[in-house]
């Protein structure tokens, strides 16, 4: 027997097309492609990228919910494919990851984080059970909830809220040691600046204060009321033609989808409605990762038929990464005149949200959201791959 069963839109594979030959780039996450002359690179590029699905026999939810996240758990598994596209950026670059072993350490990382998929027990928010639906936005807050407990990767995951991106909120987050009400840390009285550097300005070793916290940043957006406004066409292309893109997580009511890409006017996605048997690692630890790779071409549908409501993902190693995207984000507002979202350098005094003060997630129902991770009514694991 097969370990995938077929649903609604693994039913498509058959009719699932190359791609066509066109002229017009192809864009996967920061690459561009030729159709033309690249057709290999570009599936063996995809294959590469995680591919996270339904699963069905894993450990039962809470130790008696189900054991199956099909019809419900979309989604997640667009989630957990943003977040893995992350992983494989901070530990290996942006690369087309060729080989297996390293496809499974970072497997491995995500499944025995007991943070991320298989122990975590979370909170059932006021009006949600274990099987509903999550939106972008939700998932965008769960990663960055759960990011804390990943101390080898040391993600810093910013949830950037009311379409606004505030850049001092995330360079305190990823600088967490620097002060930057004074310019300097807090460690330091008096520092001292020579030939144009501060000297002494922290009590941290040099080598920690040189690091920059690697920046995961999610994005929720709604780009129109019931459909798409056209005017987001090209501004959400040029996403994916950035260095930093991690992709979008979307789709259509209900049925959600990871977007790694373009061409002309129709999106690549890696599409999770297939179910799949979940997968543990053997007695020597090694983890097949066969079933973590889409083998047939990807999917792609016209940018109109995208729900406006979506989350962009960028993924920034470095400072320098992070003023790079800046600086992308601003040519693109200024030639086009029309962005997705905001790019402000601080927040007015009277707007300062709570999570720059550490107090609660940047999350307008803040309530609902604590009870969504704190509640002991109701638990379900996030879950295993």
């Amino acid at each position: 027997l097969s370990t995938a069963t077929l649903t609604y839109d693994s039913l498509r594979y058959g009719e699932i097309e190359d791609f066509p030959e066109t002229s017009e780039p192809v864009w996967i996450l920061g690459k561009q492609f030729s159709a033309l002359t690249e057709k290999d690179e570009i599936l063996a590029d995809v294959t590469s990228r995680l591919w996270f699905t339904y699963r069905k026999n894993f450990q039962p939810i809470g130790g008696t919910g189900p054991t199956s996240d099909t019809g419900w758990g979309c989604m997640l598994r667009c989630g957990q494919m943003i977040l893995g596209q992350a992983l494989i950026c901070s530990h290996l670059g942006r690369v087309q990851v060729s080989g297996r072993e390293q496809n499974i350490s970072v497997l491995l990382l995500i499944y025995l984080l007991p943070a991320y998929y298989r122990n975590t027990q979370m909170g059932v928010g006021e009006g949600k059970s274990i099987g509903q639906w999550y939106g972008p936005n939700t998932v965008a807050q769960v990663l960055k909830k759960l990011a804390v407990f990943d101390s080898r990767s040391r993600l810093a995951v910013h949830v950037a809220m009311d379409n606004t991106v505030v850049i001092e909120e995330i360079k305190r987050l990823c600088m967490p040691w620097l002060d930057f009400d004074r310019g300097a840390c807090a460690a330091s009285e008096e520092p001292r600046e020579m030939n144009g550097d501060l000297e002494g300005a922290c009590a941290l070793a040099e080598e920690e204060t040189a690091l920059w916290k690697p920046l995961v940043l999610l994005i929720p957006l709604r780009l129109g009321l019931s459909d798409i406004n056209e005017a987001y066409f090209e501004p959400l292309k040029q996403c994916f033609m950035m260095p930093q893109s991690l992709g979008v997580i979307g789709g259509k009511p209900n049925s959600a989808h990871y977007f790694i890409g373009f061409v002309g006017h129709e999106l690549i996605y890696l599409d999770p409605h297939t179910t799949q048997l979940a997968v543990d690692p053997n007695e020597d630890s090694q983890f097949p990762d066969d079933s973590y790779h889409c083998q047939h071409p990807p999917c792609r549908m016209h940018i109109c038929e995208l729900d406006p409501s979506i989350a962009a993902g960028f993924f920034c190693q470095t400072e320098d990464d992070f003023d790079d995207w800046c600086a992308q984000i601003r040519k693109v507002a200024n030639c086009r005149g029309l962005s997705m979202f905001e790019l402000v350098d601080s927040q007015p005094s009277h707007l300062i949200t709570a999570d720059v003060l550490n107090l609660t997630p940047d999350f307008s129902e803040s309530d609902r959201l604590e009870r969504f991770f704190d509640s002991e009514d109701e638990e379900f694991e996030i879950l295993s791959l």
